[in-house]
């Protein structure tokens, strides 16, 4: 199916098109998902002009070309898209198609997460733990970590666990790390099932396998 103009009014003709352009993404045919972005992002919808970006950075249908997948993120995020703001912060940390900047890129992240987006708010963690372009404070990356979590993000759930267990606040730790199941992935429960094999708290252990479980594919 050919990326075309319909008599569908703007708003819906984008939503089509972004909803097609995710579903040959889905079903592996890059190609197909490409053009389908292209003709969404010709509207200028910010979501459109960051899977745009998306195609670019991580080469869907295209080169990979993380320069022009900067272009289109900074072009997203001007328009308020929270999700081009993340990844182009993204690409700042790891000074890929722009400077290295660690400043701009929790920036990024924080305006980001003043709208809501629960992985900057992991990431604002991150910095205030590393000491990475603000100064370094334990108690202010456990509350952003605190925070992302409670929007649902496994990684913030992950690392306010971290922490907490840090700290032998070992009963909320664990009230995270059970939440984060909800909306964990394949990556994400390797990590944790590697993070947790072995630990000498039953309770901690029996997550480390719980993961392993699902990264198997076999729920008890």
């Amino acid at each position: 199916m050919k990326a075309e103009t319909t008599s569908l009014d703007p708003d819906t003709l984008v939503e089509t098109q972004l909803a097609l352009g995710q579903m040959h993404l889905d079903r592996g045919e890059p190609d197909k998902a490409l053009e389908w972005f292209r003709a969404a992002a010709r509207s200028g919808d910010a979501r459109a002009l960051n899977m745009l970006g998306r195609a670019y950075e991580r080469g869907w249908g295209i080169a990979a070309n993380t320069k022009e997948a900067a272009v289109y993120f900074r072009e997203a995020a001007e328009r308020g898209d929270v999700w081009a703001m993340f990844n182009l912060a993204d690409l700042h940390c790891r000074g890929e198609g722009v400077e290295r900047d660690e400043t701009a890129a929790y920036a990024l992240y924080a305006e980001a997460a003043r709208r809501g987006h629960a992985k900057s708010l992991n990431m604002l963690g991150l910095f205030h733990e590393d000491g990475a372009a603000v100064p370094r404070d334990l108690d202010r990356a456990l509350s952003f970590f605190q925070a992302g979590a409670k929007a649902g993000d496994c990684w913030a759930q992950f690392n306010a666990a971290r922490l907490l267990l840090s700290r032998g606040t070992t009963d909320e730790a664990i009230r995270w790390l059970t939440a984060s199941f909800e909306t964990g992935f394949p990556d994400y429960f390797r990590h944790l099932a590697e993070a947790l094999e072995g630990n000498a708290d039953p309770r901690l252990a029996a997550i480390g396998a719980e993961a392993r479980r699902l990264l198997a594919g076999v729920r008890p």
